[in-house]
């Protein structure tokens, strides 16, 4: 449920609203607005009519929220959440862009990555050290050496680091080195690590399921936030479908969609969404115009070299033109420039 206090209701009334609700067994958050103070409460609805807390100084209004996820959703937060990420804002009118290879190899290549990515215009670096595959027999990552190559590459370029992780082990490890988490698709309902990272303190790039539902997706953002995280930014990646021509099937209806819903910010990933090369500047660019908050995109300094994913992945030249092209296209859409120059 959402309490919605009146505008100019004091600290004392609200922590009296707060103490109530935790000596019920609720569970609340603070969400301070320009034009109201609401308190989010998940607990048992059954204890609503014990509360009373409309008869509470300072309470204007008490709403039950219906849908199954609470804490994510506008209801509870009706203006955009902003995530910032050592300087990078997820949220606001600019798309972030986040670059790199699938896996970090060596130093060397991680390096060349992070220039060209700088280079390109993105703010953070992508890489994986801990790589979950289909096959046991292919490459599984560098492990610690591998955020060890990616946190100096990152600090070099002047760059945030983001890398996923699979399981608590490697999330205690991935702490010491980047500046965001990354919960992948074959992750997105292992509660026990979003519980987990509901409690890093950093924030979190929660990733799509191969087949989940919107819902499903959401409701693993509310473990996450329920742990009292609520820096969560979430990446539609493409969906299992009968398609074969495509690696899956992206799914950029789930853009507006998830912002009509929630007020996390919703980036894309072109690259497993579309799973070929030629096809991850157009969805990007569709992306955007769809109102998605950033991109993840595949880059590697030699794709045809790439140990994972080599065929989705741009090349540096191919990041440089279409880092351009999404610059224009958000120009046009915050209307900063003619759509005749794009």
């Amino acid at each position: 449920m959402v309490i919605v206090m009146d505008v100019n209701a004091g600290e004392a009334e609200v922590n009296a609203v707060k103490d109530k609700l935790t000596g019920f067994g609720f569970q609340s958050y603070l969400i301070k607005g320009v034009k109201r103070i609401v308190i989010g409460a998940v607990g048992d609805r059954k204890s609503l009519k014990v509360l009373n807390l409309e008869t509470l100084p300072g309470v204007k209004e008490v709403i039950s929220i219906m849908k199954p996820f609470k804490l994510v959703s506008r209801e509870v937060h009706e203006s955009n959440t902003c995530i910032d990420v050592k300087g990078s804002v997820f949220g606001e009118s600019e798309p972030v862009l986040i670059a790199g290879p699938c896996a970090v190899e060596s130093r060397e290549q991680i390096q060349a990555a992070a220039y060209h990515a700088a280079g390109a215009g993105a703010s953070i670096l992508r890489g994986g050290a801990y790589k979950p595959r289909t096959s046991p027999y292919s490459f599984q990552g560098l492990e610690e050496k591998g955020l060890e190559y990616m946190a100096e590459a990152a600090e070099q370029n002047g760059l945030a680091a983001v890398t996923e992780v699979m399981d608590e082990h490697s999330l205690e490890i991935a702490l010491n080195y980047v500046d965001m988490l990354q919960i992948g698709t074959r992750n997105m309902q292992n509660f026990k690590l979003l519980k987990a990272v509901g409690r890093c303190g950093k924030p979190v790039l929660l990733k799509r399921g191969l087949s989940a539902t919107v819902e499903e997706w959401l409701m693993s953002a509310e473990y996450i936030l329920s742990e009292g995280n609520p820096d969560v930014v979430l990446c539609e990646r493409g969906i299992r479908s009968f398609e074969k021509y495509t690696r899956n099937t992206l799914d950029l209806s789930a853009v507006p969609l998830v912002k009509e819903l929630s007020h996390l910010p919703v980036i894309v990933d072109p690259s497993h969404g579309t799973g070929k090369r030629e096809l991850v500047s157009p969805m990007s660019m569709a992306a955007i115009a769809a109102g998605a908050d950033g991109l993840i995109i595949e880059m590697h300094p030699e794709p045809m070299e790439a140990l994972s994913d080599g065929p989705q992945s741009l090349y540096p030249e191919e990041m440089y033109t279409l880092a351009g092209k999404i610059e224009e296209l958000s120009r046009v859409i915050n209307g900063k420039l003619s759509p005749a120059v794009v």
